[in-house]
């Protein structure tokens, strides 16, 4: 498993909003080790029996909280990193979508210069399967076991993640690293953590249309990364020039598209599946063992 554990203690940012609040109550029954929410303003008040604090701050130094998960609209986005990132914040999971880019980028700036991980933002969050859920991720889909999934599609990571579970495949961890061009956390840092992992025997990346970034990953795989990995790239059927939904989905210069992803991949000796469903199949293939009887 990589970045969360059982042991995570975690807060939400924004956890008085009707998403904070309903994705909050979700973790909680999950299991996850939420130990106070935060709103200014709103200190001394509850939300589902945790309690609220007016600041990030005030917040680590009484609960010890080391990651946080951000539940606020686009404009207070950047502001409440860069509050968690003052106050010693080590994991940042940013669930909003709509950010305007530059304000994404200050934070991923300023995150590198902590030396702290942001998730995200427009992304669905992290599991580790049994143990903790961070984000707005259906849990009852996924299983604890040994596949490490990376995904840019949160729709994706959940048909990936139940086709896994019925196939008797459980996962290590499941990272949403979003869709937006501008972001945390990207392929090549979580293909390492996942190669490096004791836990994750196979890592299944889950990609799209548009930007480089799966044709950079491809070849960091083939140099770096010891460990199967099984590839699957949405978008084949897009029309040309079609405009898709994720903000990252933008093809230019023969870059970017289904098929060079796809090519790449082959290239470097990544397994690839052509649809959703045989990703499973692919990794009962590559790693047999795996599969529980």
């Amino acid at each position: 498993m990589i970045l969360i554990d059982k042991n995570t203690k975690v807060m939400v940012q924004g956890a008085t909003g009707k998403m904070g609040s309903s994705h909050l109550k979700r973790m909680l029954a999950y299991g996850t080790k939420i130990v106070a929410g935060v709103t200014p303003g709103k200190g001394g008040t509850e939300v589902h029996g945790v309690p609220v604090y007016d600041s990030v701050k005030e917040t680590v130094e009484k609960t010890g909280a080391t990651t946080s998960v951000i539940f606020v609209p686009p404009y207070l986005a950047l502001d409440a990193g860069l509050e968690a990132l003052d106050a010693g914040v080590e994991l940042i999971c940013l669930i909003t979508e709509g950010i305007p880019p530059q304000d994404t980028a200050k934070l991923v700036a300023a995150v590198k210069e902590k030396g702290a991980k942001l998730v995200g933002p427009n992304c669905p969050g992290v599991i580790t399967p049994g143990q903790c859920l961070i984000g707005i991720l259906p849990g009852q889909i996924f299983s604890a076991g040994k596949v490490g999934m990376i995904s840019r599609s949160g729709t994706l990571t959940y048909e990936i993640a139940l086709a896994l579970t019925d196939a008797g495949l459980g996962q290590s961890t499941c990272v949403g690293v979003g869709g937006d061009p501008i972001k945390g956390m990207g392929y090549q840092e979580l293909l390492q953590m996942f190669n490096d992992d004791k836990d994750t025997e196979v890592i299944v990346l889950i990609g799209e249309i548009g930007g480089n970034a799966e044709e950079v990953a491809a070849e960091f795989i083939k140099n770096n990364i010891k460990k199967p990995v099984v590839g699957f790239i949405a978008g084949v059927t897009a029309p040309p020039g079609k405009r898709m939904g994720h903000a990252g989905a933008i093809i230019s210069g023969g870059k970017g598209t289904a098929e060079s992803k796809i090519a790449a991949f082959k290239e470097n000796g990544i397994h690839v599946a052509l649809t959703p469903s045989e990703v499973a199949q692919m990794v009962a293939k590559a790693v047999p063992q795996l599969v529980k009887a």
